[in-house]
């Protein structure tokens, strides 16, 4: 750890960015390095590939006080977690006021803890529902109507098949939080502090459990992830797929004839009258409690997640902005024809339970709901409850 300390031997200030793989993200270190022009150098430390690893890697670092991280990219459901363990710093006055200019609320949302902000949102990310439109002439507007949809193509012996992800791991979660939200429920209280599971949380439990045993998705699901998610619609099974804008270039490139006849929407909602909800992803950037150039790393941030560098790494790496006024730039429409699209929704987005035990109650919450098809909406909605509310009274922070 020696080597990758931060520098204190009255040099050149070396401030490390410890951040999740993003091909192209060098080229935005290198312009903000050239930015700073000689007053620090920025170095781009690589977490492993596996969000869990990432976070265990930087759990136990700063858990150790370890001086030898500056700006960290934290997934949106780690902020809290990491504030209320005191290992990064709140962003304060002209700091606080230029990342929260423009900044989509939803993003933010997921940098605060306690009505104060500990991140910058770098980039987010949203789901859409992909469809064939040669298949079907609308999308639908909710789930019910994707079933039926998918049953009726199914009778006609076409491609038919409902796709997104229900292994048992964050993806099941971030499907049943936006069906959680599209009802117009809540998993906690809106301090965080306490399990409610309310209606709208049983009706979502019902919703995928129909869903799981309507006989339109894929024998797979309960182990399906993103890429074979992806994979399997671009082979033609699927009529529709609930997946990540990532999807888009991947089909342009392995299946343009089946990107012809593709076509995107909102995911669909629960109830009729009600555009759907869908959770939020993304990367936010912190600033260690630990770092020895505390001043240095809020700018290096600052840097890496301006109007100009989100452009360019939503147009190289498919990580949409979230500076709202990033999307009205022309350069965008090539890159992301849904853009709209992804602006609609996350402009009203779900947001993952906002509380420093999130990843205890994601782990559980993926453990009861797998798999789908099992679910008894009322005994699984109590068996939640209670598995969140011991999830919540856990001391400490654990990796």
């Amino acid at each position: 750890m020696a080597a990758c300390a931060s520098g204190g031997d009255g040099g050149v200030p070396t401030i490390n960015l410890y951040y999740p793989p993003e091909q192209n993200l060098q080229q935005v270190v290198d312009r903000c390095n050239t930015e700073a022009d000689g007053r620090y150098r920025i170095v781009n430390r690589v977490l492993p590939r596996e969000a869990d690893e990432q976070r265990v890697q930087m759990v136990r670092r700063l858990a150790a006080e370890d001086n030898g991280m500056d700006v960290l990219g934290l997934d949106v459901t780690w902020t809290q977690e990491f504030a209320s363990a005191n290992w990064i710093l709140e962003w304060t006055g002209q700091d606080r006021a230029e990342v929260e200019q423009g900044t989509l609320e939803g993003p933010l949302e997921t940098a605060r803890y306690e009505n104060k902000l500990y991140a910058a949102p770098k980039n987010t990310n949203v789901q859409l529902l992909w469809y064939r439109k040669d298949l079907v002439p609308e999308p639908p507007a909710t789930w019910d109507e994707m079933i039926s949809m998918a049953q009726r193509l199914r009778e006609q012996g076409q491609p038919h098949q409902v796709l997104t992800m229900g292994a048992q791991y964050e993806g099941l979660v971030v499907l049943y939080n936006t069906l959680v939200a599209s009802a117009g429920g809540n998993i906690l209280n809106d301090d965080g502090t306490e399990a409610l599971v309310d209606d709208g949380a049983v009706r979502a439990l019902e919703v995928l459990r129909n869903f799981a045993t309507s006989g339109v998705t894929s024998p797979s699901f309960s182990n399906a992830t993103e890429d074979p998610v992806r994979l399997e619609f671009q082979s033609g099974n699927g009529a529709f797929q609930v997946n990540w804008p990532f999807v888009y270039p991947a089909m342009q490139e392995a299946n343009p004839e089946l990107a012809e006849k593709v076509a995107w929407a909102r995911v669909p909602g629960v109830n009729a009258d009600t555009p759907g909800r869908v959770t939020i992803g993304g990367i936010n950037l912190a600033v260690s409690r630990y770092s020895e150039h505390p001043e240095e790393s809020f700018e290096v941030a600052r840097c890496l997640r301006n109007a100009e560098n989100q452009k360019f790494s939503a147009i190289n790496d498919g990580v949409p902005p979230t500076i709202e006024s990033v999307y009205d730039d022309p350069e965008m429409d090539e890159a992301y024809p849904m853009k709209e699209t992804i602006l609609e929704q996350l402009r009203d987005p779900a947001v993952r339970p906002l509380t420093p035990a999130y990843q205890s109650i994601s782990t559980v919450t993926s453990a009861i709901l797998s798999p789908p098809s099992s679910i008894d909406p009322q005994a699984t909605a109590d068996e939640l409850r209670e598995a969140i509310a011991a999830a919540l009274e856990s001391r400490g922070v654990l990796p």
